[in-house]
């Protein structure tokens, strides 16, 4: 299966193409990495293909946080220019500059 490069990069904010959520890239994989079961979950006429990246998100809605997982087919950039106020982010990031979240370990300009 190709690998293709993936399109938002850690630290960036995304809006998911349908579903009323944004968040913050933490982390990517290539292709497709997580349990069958939870990709036969998703109903067949919207499940993504496996061979795209998928990104695990800081994710925020309007009731509450959490952890996402999302094919790169379902997300959009967010350019709104707001904050993502999921708990963990000072955890892995060290502030926000044009944007984007930088990840902690980088210097900050």
């Amino acid at each position: 299966m190709p690998v293709r490069i993936a399109k938002f990069e850690i630290g960036q904010i995304v809006k998911h193409r349908f579903f009323p959520f944004r968040g913050v890239v933490f982390d990517v994989d290539p292709v497709f990495a997580n349990t069958e079961e939870w990709w036969q979950a998703i109903p067949e006429e919207v499940r993504p293909s496996k061979d795209q990246p998928y990104y695990h998100l800081y994710a925020e809605n309007e009731q509450t946080t959490y952890v996402a997982y999302v094919s790169e087919q379902n997300l959009l950039p967010d350019d709104s220019g707001k904050p993502v106020s999921h708990p963990e982010i000072p955890k892995a990031f060290a502030g926000m500059a044009e944007g984007r979240y930088l990840p902690r370990g980088r210097p900050v300009n």
